[in-house]
């Protein structure tokens, strides 16, 4: 079954990379309206994958991840709309001069290719990676978790009809809808029919994917994210984005998992934080510092880092800004940091001296998202350092090509 997915697959992307914007355009515009057009039955076929999740035992934060109701529905159908409206990548120019000898060299933007995502938990990225690929003329094969096995299977289903209405291949999207596990490994081996791998989900299948894999990967690794309270920080303000980086949702990568706070203002503002966190209903796992201010558990070596997805919270009260960024470094997992002070000085240090795919000032790190950032949806979030980093969008599913014109030169 799978030598036969990844054959089409492959020559559906000779044909896919050619194709011009209107015709990829199209066919996100069906997507978009097989989403709308079919929201019961999509709401149906994600209560089977609820009920499993439930009987399985998996985690209220994890169910969320797989939750598809109306708005989640509504958000999926925005993404596409939304890439659907942006500039096709492909055929971009990126650089063109005039050699000495008379060869015009340009450089310009293709897609990858064939490009294998396997994933977990959250059954939107079917859709916001398959749109991603197609508006950069990339064919997907994707692969995602048993947990969501209804709803991926019959989303992949609805958007292969709606590529076909638009006049490409049917494999332009691929589902693997078997959920035996031996079946990533066959994708990990699929070396000249796959062309790059992006793996999103925990440790165990980054690491998984990372020692098996014969395709270049493009790492979603985990989130351990940080907020550092500075001293001179805008004490309400710190509240609030301490707050909403580890409440507004806890099962994604983007949430705060470490809490740093600058000891001139960590009894104002751990106080604060305690109660606030206690209507949430949040653990705190403090150092001895914090236990001295607040009531919370000790905090362990490992928490610093753990990516929890849940309502936990590791605390630290350090020293200086340079504690803080050398805390991070060690234990983040260069996704998303963020520090709030009103100090420009420290702002900049911060923003120059962490390591990371995306560093705010005075923000929550919530907002690391393809969408937030005008990419209408991500395939993932790169933490590595190679190709791209940080929310990927259609436009960082391609690689260059070199273009030479000449008039009959010789070497």
């Amino acid at each position: 079954m799978l030598e036969n997915m990844f054959r089409e697959a492959k020559k559906a992307s000779y044909v896919l990379m050619n194709v011009n914007t209107d015709v990829k355009d199209s066919a996100l515009s069906a997507i978009a309206e097989k989403l709308e057009a079919n929201r019961v039955k999509i709401k149906n076929e994600n209560l089977k994958d609820l009920d499993y999740a439930r009987e399985t035992g998996l985690s209220d934060a994890l169910i969320d991840r797989l939750t598809l109701d109306d708005k989640r529905i509504d958000g999926m159908i925005q993404a596409v709309k939304d890439i659907r409206s942006q500039v096709d990548p492909v055929g971009k120019v990126v650089d063109g001069y005039k050699r000495p000898n008379g060869l015009y060299i340009t450089k310009v933007k293709v897609p990858l290719g064939v490009v294998g995502i396997i994933f977990e938990s959250r059954p939107n990225v079917t859709i916001d990676a398959a749109a991603l690929c197609l508006k950069s003329g990339n064919v997907a094969i994707l692969r995602g978790g048993k947990e969501a096995v209804h709803s991926n299977t019959y989303l992949g289903r609805l958007m292969k009809e709606a590529v076909a209405e638009a006049g490409l291949p049917k494999a332009c999207v691929n589902i693997i809808e078997d959920t035996d596990r031996g079946l990533v490994m066959e994708m990990l081996k699929a070396k000249g029919s796959i062309d790059i791998m992006i793996p999103r989900g925990g440790k165990a299948l980054i690491e998984f994917c990372t020692e098996h894999s014969l395709i270049p990967l493009v790492k979603h690794d985990d989130g351990i994210c940080h907020v550092y309270i500075d001293k001179f920080a805008d004490i309400e303000m710190a509240v609030s984005i301490a707050v909403n980086a580890k409440c507004q949702r806890v099962g994604v990568c983007n949430t705060m998992e470490t809490l740093l706070v600058h000891e001139a203002v960590a009894e104002t503002v751990l106080k604060r934080l305690e109660k606030a966190y206690g209507e949430h209903n949040v653990e705190l796992r403090g150092c001895e510092h914090t236990a001295e201010l607040i009531s919370c558990k000790k905090a362990a070596e490992e928490d610093w880092s753990t990516e929890y997805l849940d309502y936990i919270l590791s605390v630290k009260v350090v020293s200086s800004i340079d504690e803080a960024i050398e805390h991070i470094n060690k234990y983040g997992s260069m996704h998303s940091e963020s520090i709030v002070t009103e100090n420009y000085t420290n702002s900049e240090m911060f923003l120059n001296m962490v390591d990371a795919a995306a560093v705010y000032v005075n923000a929550s790190t919530r907002w690391t998202d393809g969408g937030e950032f005008g990419m209408g949806a991500e395939i993932g979030i790169s933490t590595q350092k190679l190709h791209c980093r940080g929310p990927m969008g259609a436009d960082d599913l391609t690689t260059t090509k070199y273009r030479i014109y000449g008039q009959g030169q010789i070497k």
